[in-house]
């Protein structure tokens, strides 16, 4: 891959709202005949700064036009695709001034892949392993419209409604 043509494809993806990439994306989106050549170019897209790299196998369009907002939401959802995943109850307790831990440069997230603690340059990620069936995390979970569903707090049975 071209430095120069593979950042105008890069740069043609963010004006369709995307600018996060994995690795297997970005092999559909840069086909090479061979894994030598695709690593190479990648690494000097990144060396170029047309790429940002992550974390493992997660890279950063750098020059994206897109809302930053939730990229750290973002990051986890690409890192573990094809996983359920949600905002602890920790973390959105904590976002929301309800407890007193601030979670100030990492975020909880629940998730059905395994366990791993991920560094990224917006903040810690730490993935913690849940075996509930995906219906009951799509029960005890809420969409506020954000990249990650968040974990609801429950009303306590006794309580009245």
């Amino acid at each position: 891959m071209k430095t120069i043509e593979a950042a105008k494809t890069i740069l043609e993806w963010d004006l369709l709202g995307r600018d996060l990439f994995t690795t297997s994306d970005l092999l559909k989106i840069f086909p090479e005949s061979n894994e030598k050549s695709f690593s190479e170019g990648l690494r000097r897209l990144v060396r170029a700064g047309f790429l940002q790299r992550v974390a493992t196998g997660v890279y950063f369009n750098p020059f994206s036009r897109q809302p930053r907002r939730y990229l750290i939401e973002r990051i986890a959802v690409a890192f573990r695709r094809g996983c359920y995943n949600y905002t602890s109850l920790e973390s959105a307790l904590s976002e929301y001034g309800a407890i007193s831990q601030i979670l100030i440069d990492r975020i909880a997230v629940m998730t059905t892949g395994r366990k791993a603690e991920i560094r990224t340059p917006c903040g810690t990620i730490e993935f913690t392993h849940t075996s509930r069936k995906p219906s009951d995390i799509l029960r005890g979970t809420r969409d506020f419209g954000r990249p990650l569903r968040c974990a609801a707090l429950r009303r306590p049975r006794h309580i009245a409604t």
